[in-house]
């Protein structure tokens, strides 16, 4: 007998994913893998094989099923806490989705998209305002504000709070913060959120946490705790990878300056090359997991009741049978009907998708055209890379313009 590999995978390099992907996608496709806490989930490698897990109604979201596979001990702890829709199986999964979906729909985001493009253009003067006679972290000084004021807009975060939260976001974004400090942030911010429903169930406004107060919680559809939860969830949940998405493409697009030189003659170029960023790079790569509620075969191997399921996104974003050549960066890729899961498959899907995708398209048609020399201000092999087991992500990046 030899033992499952040790999962999650080590990158080799940089933001290349891990080579024992390929390895398995080609060879077994669906095996079992070893996690921290010496449970043994089945990994899941091939695209059409990760759309079927996540749309299989035998196997569930919730977290604390015995035998859902918990990446770390602070996961397995975090588990315990009140679930929020993301945790949760139908009926309780749509019934608490619905009641902030409308904020995120793609309609609803177009109408957005000039109050987005603000946002980036502002946090972008901010940053150019202070020159770069040192380099700049953009980072800290434009990947994590454009991000978080856009979901504040839409929360209704106080304008004068921003640098308070913008702060502890960093923190709990930042792949060098310690365990302790990221958790006491979390505290702090759902403190803060609590302060806040408390606010708007007194004097409710027209934001999405009003909305929340007015039409769930004082009809006691929900109680104060799953307000708080529902807001934290929407607040941070894809912050970190926002953060990392952006700075993955600029330092992508240095990478490939003809593609960069496309880009900037044309901005329309952004929304294919986010479509092929979001394939490229999987930045939540690790949140796709279920637990079996009962026996299933999928490719002919029996997952019994109970065993916990890794559909990886990351390696279905590479499956050379759905994205030929498929460790080739292209903006230009051919692309017909088949979708990268960079966001999820099946009811699950990322709330807020377009939310994602209309920050990132303003980005990327904007930052090189206002700073035509950006470029990094290290070496590239001096860019601080997320921890090689972690989701991929940039921690820093000083530029220069």
């Amino acid at each position: 007998m030899v033992d499952p590999p040790i999962f999650p995978f080590a990158r080799a390099a940089g933001a290349e994913p891990p080579a024992e992907f390929a390895k398995l996608r080609a060879n077994n496709p669906i095996s079992q893998v070893q996690l921290w806490d010496g449970s043994h989930p089945w990994l899941v490698t091939k695209h059409s094989d990760a759309c079927s897990v996540l749309t299989d109604t035998r196997l569930s979201k919730q977290r604390q099923r015995e035998g859902f596979p918990e990446m770390s001990a602070g996961g397995k702890a975090a588990a315990k806490n009140r679930p929020t829709f993301v945790d949760m199986d139908p009926p309780d999964h749509m019934r608490q989705r619905n009641m902030v979906a409308q904020a995120f729909t793609k309609e609803h985001i177009e109408s957005k998209r000039p109050e987005i493009q603000a946002t980036v253009n502002r946090c972008l003067d901010e940053m150019i305002k202070g020159g770069c006679k040192e380099p700049v972290d953009l980072v800290e000084k434009f990947a994590l504000p454009v991000p978080s004021e856009c979901i504040y807009s839409i929360l209704g975060v106080p304008f004068e709070d921003v640098e308070y939260l913008n702060s502890m976001n960093a923190v709990r974004t930042n792949g060098s913060s310690t365990a302790a400090a990221a958790a006491n942030a979390n505290n702090d911010l759902l403190e803060y959120l609590g302060k806040l429903v408390d606010k708007r169930t007194e004097k409710p406004g027209t934001d999405l946490m009003s909305k929340l107060v007015v039409e769930q919680l004082k009809p006691s559809n929900i109680d104060r705790l799953d307000a708080v939860q529902i807001s934290f969830l929407l607040l941070v949940a894809g912050n970190a990878t926002m953060v990392n998405m952006i700075a993955l493409g600029v330092v992508t697009l240095l990478e490939h300056p003809s593609q960069l030189e496309d880009l900037n003659r044309d901005p329309s170029l952004s929304k294919p090359f986010v479509e092929e960023l979001c394939r490229y790079h999987t930045a939540s790569a690790l949140a796709t997991r279920r637990v079996a509620k009962e026996d299933i075969t999928l490719r002919g191997q029996l997952i019994k009741a109970g065993e916990g399921i890794i559909a990886s996104n990351q390696s279905c974003n590479r499956d050379e049978e759905v994205f030929p050549d498929p460790d080739k960066f292209d903006l230009h890729r051919k692309r017909g009907s088949e979708e990268a899961l960079g966001y999820g498959w099946g009811e699950h899907r990322c709330i807020a998708e377009w939310l994602a995708r209309a920050e990132l398209e303003a980005v990327f048609s904007t930052l090189f055209r206002k700073l035509p020399n950006l470029k990094l201000g290290i070496p590239h092999s001096e860019v601080a890379y997320t921890e090689s087991t972690r989701d991929v992500g940039i921690t820093k990046l000083p530029v220069v313009w």
